[in-house]
């Protein structure tokens, strides 16, 4: 199995080096070379033709959004920005995802060996995720069998170790429980991770505005979760926010957990509220897609809806089984759609998902699922809602 090769883009002599060094001490990756801007780059990535591309956003000749574009453009591979991007420059990242980059790591200002030597391992799972990825042009959706071969030779990502959502949440009680509560109307869960921004916008664009709420958990620094929740608040029909702690859960919203918190869903008598929890990091993510999966099993049960989307990993697929085993009807974004097939992946194989769907239909999916129809009211018994397929 050959080593996956990397080349690096950054105007920092000091980055580059640092970055070849941490990335060739693993010996499954080869660094080809590096370049300080993109004009340089440019014909050396067409000559070497590496298989991830790391890139710093702010460079002398041509900036990196408008090298990512080129490269999405006319010769797509997976890109991995890398960059000092803080609070009031998160739209940067964002526009980054949305012009095909694969994710981001954020390179600090300061302490750059003691940053980067702290985040070795994230950086290596990113390079490696990202060539068993495949590019992904805007608006484009492959089928697998245009993928671009993959790099680890159809070897799966490393899946970080994992902390079981107990250690945040209850297990669920008796599913007799479950079926006595009250309904507090349909409530829909989506989940995600690389690939996931774009994803979950794909679907907020197609709910309409008076559509049931959802509460999404996205693997999102905190830096980047207050701008992603704007972003989206901006393109879709419905009103996006991000989750604030006691919030009412209401029709025609949708809530996005803060980066750095665990979101929750609980029951404030006949009615849902949004939780925060500052507990540990589940499978190394904070926020978890297992922790918002448990919670809506365990405060809606068969009222609630829930979707595994984009994403590396396993995070999410055991708390979607639990959210199916409480009644609920559950979905995976399919393999061709999708930028990485971890979390949906690990889902479909754990029997978590009763369907896999194209990312473009999944908002058409849910809102079945939920028994959604314009201007009804949405607190309707559970037996009227449409049933899995």
């Amino acid at each position: 199995m050959r080593p996956i090769r990397v080349f690096i883009v950054d105007d920092s002599a000091l980055v580059r080096r640092m970055l070849a060094v941490m990335l060739a001490g693993d010996p499954g990756i080869e660094v080809l070379g590096s370049a300080p801007d993109p004009l340089i780059a440019a014909p050396r990535i067409a000559s070497l033709q590496p298989d991830v591309l790391t890139l710093d956003v702010e460079m002398p000749g041509m900036d990196g959004l408008s090298f990512l574009e080129r490269i999405m453009r006319t010769q797509p591979i997976p890109v991995l920005m890398v960059s000092a991007l803080t609070r009031d420059r998160a739209d940067i990242a964002l526009k980054a995802l949305e012009l095909g980059a694969y994710d981001y790591v954020t390179k600090p200002g300061s302490d750059l060996s003691g940053t980067f030597s702290d985040s070795a391992d994230e950086i290596i799972a990113k390079v490696k995720a990202a060539a068993a990825s495949r590019p992904r042009i805007r608006g484009e959706v492959l089928p697998a069998s245009a993928r671009r071969p993959s790099a680890l030779n159809g070897m799966p990502p490393p899946v970080p170790p994992r902390l079981d959502a107990d250690a945040v949440l209850p297990r669920l009680p008796p599913l007799q429980h479950l079926r006595q509560l009250p309904s507090a109307g349909p409530v829909i869960a989506i989940g995600a991770s690389a690939g996931g921004t774009e994803a979950i916008r794909e679907v907020l664009v197609r709910m309409p505005a008076d559509a049931p709420p959802i509460l999404i958990t996205q693997h999102i620094p905190a830096v980047f979760s207050a701008a992603f929740a704007a972003r989206m608040d901006r393109d879709s029909p419905m009103c996006v926010c991000e989750a604030a702690d006691g919030q009412a859960v209401l029709r025609g919203h949708a809530y996005i957990a803060p980066g750095g918190r665990h979101l929750l869903l609980a029951r404030d008598g006949a009615r849902f509220v949004c939780k925060l929890h500052d507990g540990p990091a589940v499978s190394r993510h904070k926020p978890s897609v297992d922790v918002l999966f448990r919670s809506v099993a365990l405060a809606a049960g068969a009222q609630a809806v829930a979707a595994i989307l984009t994403g590396m990993g396993d995070d999410g697929a055991r708390g979607l089984l639990e959210l199916r085993e409480a009644g609920a009807p559950t979905l995976a974004q399919d393999e061709a759609s999708s930028v990485v097939w971890g979390m949906p992946g690990a889902a479909w194989k754990l029997g978590a998902a009763a369907e896999l769907v194209s990312l473009p239909m999944i908002a058409a999916r849910l809102l079945q699922w939920s028994g959604y129809r314009p201007g009804c009211d949405m607190q309707m018994p559970i037996a009227e809602r449409a049933a899995p397929i």
